[in-house]
């Protein structure tokens, strides 16, 4: 028993010694232009950026309704890259206390069907809650 276990664990040396691949080291990408300001005292803040690549992003936050209960966060901003396809993708964003809501042109939008349901939904609400 005693030699199996030491076989085993010559084994489970051995194996856990073989690399598991080859690390390959990337080139840096050159950051062109960056900019940040905050957080400031308000809560507000912004940066933007640019890549060699091509990859850009600004984005500026604040409050809203500062001193209330209903005080939130709010960021909009946006962000363009190129797809490995060539093509160009540009993505433009809010993100308050209602989630994050991205545009662009790249984004499927909401089937007709499912919108028209979403609206009736929300315009009879009441009726179902009601209901239970």
């Amino acid at each position: 028993m005693n030699q199996l276990t030491i076989v085993l664990c010559a084994f489970v040396s051995v194996a856990a010694a073989v690399p598991l691949g080859v690390y390959s080291s990337t080139t840096p990408i050159p950051i062109l232009r960056q900019s940040a300001d905050g957080p400031n005292p308000d809560g507000s803040y912004s940066y933007s950026y640019e890549t060699a690549n091509g990859i850009q992003a600004q984005e500026i936050g604040y409050l809203n309704y500062p001193g209330t209960q209903a005080e939130s966060r709010e960021a909009q901003g946006s962000y363009s890259y190129t797809a490995p396809n060539g093509e160009i993708i540009q993505v433009s964003y809010v993100a308050n206390e209602n989630g994050f809501q991205p545009q662009g042109s790249h984004i499927p939008t909401i089937p007709p069907a499912i919108l028209k349901a979403l609206e009736y939904i929300a315009a009879h609400r009441e009726e179902h809650i009601g209901a239970q």
